[in-house]
């Protein structure tokens, strides 16, 4: 108990610390994404540089990492049990706890970069969304914004930084080929759960030039998975639409029935179906779906250690359980770089129903991703922690993305690792701009479902 006090009281004198760390920029100081361009007083965060091209010769389907000019760069130091509590002023509760909790658990630290940067006309609307954008009357939904876009570069609130990160850019669509999704055996056993699966991703907001969320009939996002394997899962099939102005539908195939079948509660907290209750909707990549159960707050910006660049988590060609491990992400796939984070705190509003009862985020100044994000349950004890894993995404002129990630539950000590290509011999594929019948609005509906799972 006095270990668990300990943290919470050195992250709380941290933080109460650097609250005012990037709060009073001047606005000519900003990117147009809202990111403090100065380096800070010790030069751990460098100045903003913006977009840096890959090396020659890279193209999609060789590994990002190869090509990546700073990939031989050395190590700065190494956080473990030994030494987490020198740098517990910038580190997050869950971040240490997993350092003190999981065998063998390291944190390499490397020199910093500051280089994502949205596609020029998607700064252009970042800057008109200064004037332009806007929230509904509950507060928790975009009325009107310019997109593809950075809504609220800055942000009076931590419903509009969380937004910033729901509604970031990443292109006009994505696919994965093959996708991964592994649950930690349960203690005592060595059975994992490995579920392979298809899956597109279409943004019809995200298409270059300037879109409302009037002009796309307030759709957000369409969402399209299968699962190929194992046996007892293969074949069932998802399609998601997600809006600016409602909730989530959901349509999901179920093969021994042969049917497609509406999911009206199949979000939020529901348990996503073939993960032992391990994983629930709201938490894929880092936070997913409508924010309408909490009150968010925004915290204040600091300083801190967060994955970033982390190439070695998208190295398809790897084994799947050489980077999985029974005792978490193996250290040298993850990489981490001391950068300014806003911190976002999500209190479960008195009249909704979620088993966490706060989430707290950590969201990166120059591209809005959630670094790392923490769940608290019913009692207030920290459960959950999230880390996501960042790069510069090439074919969209340097914007940053986070699709892998790794959630650890700290009281039953299993973790799932989502959205990754490990282990599958083809990469992620993000499109600028993106043509075929899987990135039409029309393709993410029971009909489509059904016609593309019963052929």
């Amino acid at each position: 108990m006095m270990k668990k006090c300990r943290i919470v009281v050195v992250f709380a004198a941290a933080l109460a610390a650097s609250l005012t760390i990037g709060i009073a920029v001047a606005a000519d100081d900003l990117t147009p994404e809202g990111g403090d361009r100065s380096a800070s007083s010790d030069g751990a965060v460098p100045a903003y540089v913006g977009r840096q091209p890959p090396d020659p010769g890279w193209e999609y389907g060789k590994y990002r990492g190869d090509f990546w000019k700073h990939r031989n760069e050395k190590l700065l130091y190494s956080i473990d049990s030994s030494n987490v509590d020198k740098y517990a002023d910038k580190l997050t509760p869950g971040q240490i706890q997993l350092v003190k909790q999981e065998k063998g658990y390291r944190m390499d630290v490397y020199p910093s970069h500051r280089e994502c940067q949205l596609p020029d006309s998607v700064a252009q609307n970042s800057k008109a969304n200064l004037t332009a954008a806007k929230l509904d009357s509950s507060g928790e939904m975009v009325q009107t914004a310019i997109f593809p876009s950075v809504p609220f570069p800055q942000p009076k609130n931590g419903a509009e930084a969380i937004l910033n990160y729901v509604l970031r850019y990443r292109g006009e669509g994505q696919e994965w080929p093959s996708v991964v999704t592994s649950v930690s055996p349960r203690p005592g056993s060595s059975d994992w759960i490995d579920v392979l699966s298809t899956s597109t991703v279409y943004y019809p907001v995200g298409k270059l030039g300037k879109t409302t969320p009037q002009d796309v009939d307030q759709f957000t996002q369409g969402l399209y998975f299968q699962m190929n394997s194992p046996a007892a899962l293969a074949g069932q099939a998802l399609v998601q639409r997600q809006y600016f102005d409602k909730d989530t539908e959901t349509y999901y195939y179920f093969p021994g029935q042969r049917r497609v079948r509406r999911m009206p509660a199949y979000t939020h907290d529901a348990p996503a179906i073939g993960f032992e209750n391990q994983y629930l909707i709201d938490e894929v990549n880092m936070f997913f779906g409508s924010i309408d159960r909490f009150n968010w707050r925004l915290v204040g910006k600091r300083e801190m250690i967060v994955p970033y660049d982390s190439f070695g988590m998208y190295n398809f060609n790897d084994k799947l359980h050489d980077v999985a491990t029974p005792n978490g992400i193996a250290a040298n796939h993850r990489r981490y770089e001391v950068h300014r984070v806003w911190v976002v705190e999500a209190t479960l509003k008195p009249t909704a129903r979620h088993v966490a009862s706060k989430k707290v985020f950590y969201l990166d100044e120059d591209s809005w991703l959630a670094l790392v994000g923490e769940d608290y349950d019913a009692q207030g004890k920290l459960w959950k922690v999230r880390e996501s894993y960042p790069i510069p995404v090439w074919e969209l002129d340097g914007a940053c993305d986070n699709e892998p990630f790794v959630q650890y539950d700290l009281i039953n000590g299993r973790y799932v690792f989502d959205l990754s290509t490990i282990g599958q011999g083809k990469d992620i594929h993000w499109y600028k701009q993106i043509t075929g019948p899987q990135f039409k609005s029309d393709f993410y509906s029971a009909e489509s479902l059904r016609s593309v799972s019963e052929r």
